[in-house]
C-alpha cells in the first residue's frame, strides 16, 4: 500500500482495495476520490470495492457490548469467548448479502473490526496495540435459521457466504476510544452504541486470542455488536457507521435457490432461533433466555 498522500488532520489514513480496469488495486482515499500508486484517480462513489484486507482468518468475539448483554438479560462471561468466520464469508462495501431461499432470520450486527499488522503471539494487553495495523467497519451477519446446528460453533450461522462485509477501507492512526457505532436499515437508526460500552477493549481482545493462536498480518478480529440486532429481508439496505472509519453499505438479496433439503440440518424457527433473532422484542425474554448470543 505505497502512497505519498499525507495523513488527515486527525493523523489517520484510509486505504482501500478496489477493482480498477479489472485488476485489484490498493488505493488511498483523498477526499471524495481514491488515488492509486500510479496516479490514477477514481471517484470513491463510483469504485467497485473489494474487502480492504485479505486475512488468513477472521475471528469474532461473542459478547462484548454491555447493551447487548442487558438486552438479552444474561450474564457476561468472566472472559471473552470467540468464534470463527471462514474467509469465504468475506464481502465488501457495496456488496450483496445473500439470504438463502427458505431462511427468514438473517440479522445485521454492526461492528468494528481490527486488522493485524505484524505477527502476534503471546503479547501483553499493553503491547497488543503495536500489533494492530488499523481498523475497519464490519457487519457480522448471522443466519439464525441454522442456530440449532453445529454444536454451538455458529459455523453456518456466521460463516455462510457473503456474511462478513468489511470496509469501505482500512483506517490507520485511529483511536478507538469514545467512538460511536451505529447501524441503519433503510435509513432508520437501529443500533446506537459506543466503543466505551465494550467490556474488553481492542488491545485486550488481541492479547487474549494471541495466547494460543498466532495472528499474522491481515488477520481480522471482530469486536462485538451493541443491542438491537434484528432480521432483515431482501430489498433492505443496511449501513454500519463507525465514527472516523466511514460507513459500510450493503443490500440484502434473496438466494437464487433454496437450501438443499436432501441432506444436512434444515432451517428452523425454534425458541433458540427466535430468541436470538428478535432479542429484546422476543415475547418470552427473561423467561427462556438464549444459550448464547
Amino acid at each position: 500500500m505505497n502512497t505519498t498522500h499525507s495523513p488527515g488532520e486527525d493523523g489517520t489514513r484510509e486505504y482501500r482495495r478496489i477493482l480498477l480496469d479489472g485488476t485489484a488495486v490498493h488505493v488511498v482515499r483523498d477526499g471524495d476520490e481514491l488515488l492509486a500508486g500510479d496516479g490514477r484517480r477514481v471517484k470513491a462513489a463510483d469504485a467497485l470495492h473489494l474487502p480492504p484486507v485479505q486475512p488468513s482468518k477472521v475471528i469474532a468475539v461473542h459478547l462484548n457490548h454491555r447493551s447487548r448483554v442487558e438486552e438479552f438479560q444474561i450474564s457476561l462471561p468472566s472472559a471473552p469467548t470467540f468464534f470463527h468466520k471462514p474467509v469465504s464469508a468475506l464481502n465488501a462495501h457495496g456488496g450483496a448479502v445473500v439470504r438463502p431461499e427458505g431462511c427468514r432470520y438473517l440479522n445485521y450486527e454492526g461492528e468494528i473490526a481490527l486488522v493485524i499488522g505484524r505477527e502476534c503471539r503471546n503479547v501483553a494487553p499493553d503491547d497488543a496495540g503495536h500489533c494492530i495495523a488499523g481498523y475497519t467497519v464490519a457487519n457480522d451477519y448471522g443466519l439464525h435459521d441454522f442456530r440449532d446446528t453445529d454444536a454451538g460453533s455458529m459455523l453456518r450461522v456466521k460463516g455462510s457466504d457473503t456474511l462478513c462485509p468489511l470496509g469501505p477501507g482500512l483506517v490507520t492512526g485511529w483511536d478507538f476510544r469514545g467512538k460511536y457505532l451505529r447501524t441503519y436499515v433503510n435509513g432508520q437508526l437501529m443500533q446506537d452504541g459506543s466503543t466505551d460500552e465494550m467490556t474488553w477493549d481492542m488491545h485486550y481482545l488481541v492479547a487474549d486470542i494471541a495466547r494460543t493462536i498466532t495472528l499474522v498480518p491481515g488477520d481480522v478480529l471482530l469486536t462485538g455488536t451493541p443491542a438491537h440486532s434484528r432480521p432483515v429481508r431482501p430489498g433492505d439496505v443496511v449501513e454500519v457507521e463507525a465514527e472516523g472509519l466511514g460507513r459500510l453499505t450493503n443490500h440484502i438479496v434473496a438466494g437464487p435457490t433454496p437450501v438443499r433439503n436432501d441432506c444436512g440440518a434444515q432451517p428452523t424457527a425454534s425458541e433458540e432461533v427466535l430468541s436470538t433473532a428478535f432479542g429484546g422484542d422476543w415475547e418470552h425474554r427473561g423467561i427462556r433466555p438464549p444459550r448464547r448470543s
